[in-house]
């Protein structure tokens, strides 16, 4: 299938690179002309702007926009609507919140252009392990474009389905799921985040424990200089709190045990606020996703060791590199 990908950043660059892999024809552009050039040399069309890329498409066009939440994607999609046609479909698979998908979807509706919001989770292992999917827009829109899901999904990855599923009719097991109109995606993919803050932060919590374990304060008898690395490792293999974030928090550790690469400085790139707003909204309770949030406003301030760990694991699973302060 043919695909248009606008940003070629840490992600895009790479959804590209899987997708061709498997055989999809690609036309690339970005504000970075040496990023076009890379990815033109390993079999993409190269565009030098949002016009030449549209204009390199066959009807009906799909175009996947991949860049920075906010202003850059609100300005991407409304070139984009001046530039497409009708049955040609946007796709956004940056972090935008579901509110802004609802009012862009009705901006393109009376164009007859399908606008579809792709959640997109895997960072930047996604490209060999393959990236999580939560898709929202109109069914049919998300039927045409089911090949290119299907190849940037995970698939299988030898986890069978669960038990009980047995002849339901869903994609979920694959790795990719329509989950409602537009908005669904990325409000399904923003609740995913709101909990990867409460369990990153529960991680970070726990190691912290175990670090001070041997403080000297503690009675003799009770201190224990833990290899925290070691504990990582160890969890991984049996544990029922093993998960890929402890797979990532060991590696962070087996490359620095005391983590003095990192400061403690922990960014929230926006999905934990709008987690936490949307709870407000349906007087839904959500105590560990809210205190989770609030540990990384606190962060910002005074650093602790498991706050560190939380910075190591943001840039293990999606390259994130704290501010210079």
């Amino acid at each position: 299938m043919q695909i248009g990908m606008v940003g070629l950043g840490r992600m895009g660059a790479n959804m590209v690179r899987r997708l061709m892999k498997a055989g999809h024809e690609c036309v690339v552009t970005d504000l970075n002309a040496q990023a076009i050039a890379e990815l033109a040399t390993e079999g993409a069309t190269g565009a030098s702007s949002l016009a030449d890329l549209v204009a390199a498409l066959t009807p009906p066009r799909a175009v996947w926009v991949m860049v920075p939440s906010g202003a850059p994607t609100e300005k991407t999609v409304t070139t984009l609507g001046g530039l497409l046609s009708t049955g040609d479909a946007i796709i956004d698979g940056g972090n935008s919140w579901f509110k802004d998908d609802v009012r862009r979807a009705a901006a393109l509706r009376p164009q007859g252009i399908h606008y579809v919001d792709a959640g997109t989770s895997g960072g930047v292992w996604g490209v060999d392990r393959g990236y999580c999917l939560m898709v929202g827009g109109p069914r049919e829109a998300v039927q045409r474009l089911e090949p290119i899901f299907r190849t940037l999904a995970p698939g299988e990855s030898g986890v069978a389905p669960s038990p009980g599923r047995e002849g339901k009719a869903s994609t979920a097991h694959l790795g990719y799921l329509h989950c409602g109109p537009s908005g669904a995606g990325h409000f399904v993919k923003m609740v995913h985040n709101g909990i990867e803050y409460g369990l990153m932060q529960a991680y970070a919590e726990g190691f912290d424990i175990m670090r001070h374990a041997a403080d000297e304060g503690l009675p003799v008898d009770q201190r224990f200089d833990l290899d925290l690395a070691d504990v990582a490792e160890v969890w991984r293999r049996g544990s029922v709190v093993a998960s890929w974030l402890l797979d990532l928090t060991a590696i962070a550790l087996a490359e620095d045990p005391r983590l003095e690469q990192y400061s403690g400085f922990v960014q929230d790139s926006g999905e934990g606020r709008w987690t936490v707003l949307a709870a407000i909204e349906e007087a839904v309770p959500a105590e560990v996703l809210s205190a989770s949030l609030y540990a990384r406003f606190r962060s910002r301030q005074e650093h602790t060791f498991g706050e560190k760990l939380l910075s190591a694991m943001r840039k293990q699973f999606g390259g994130h590199v704290e501010p210079k302060q």
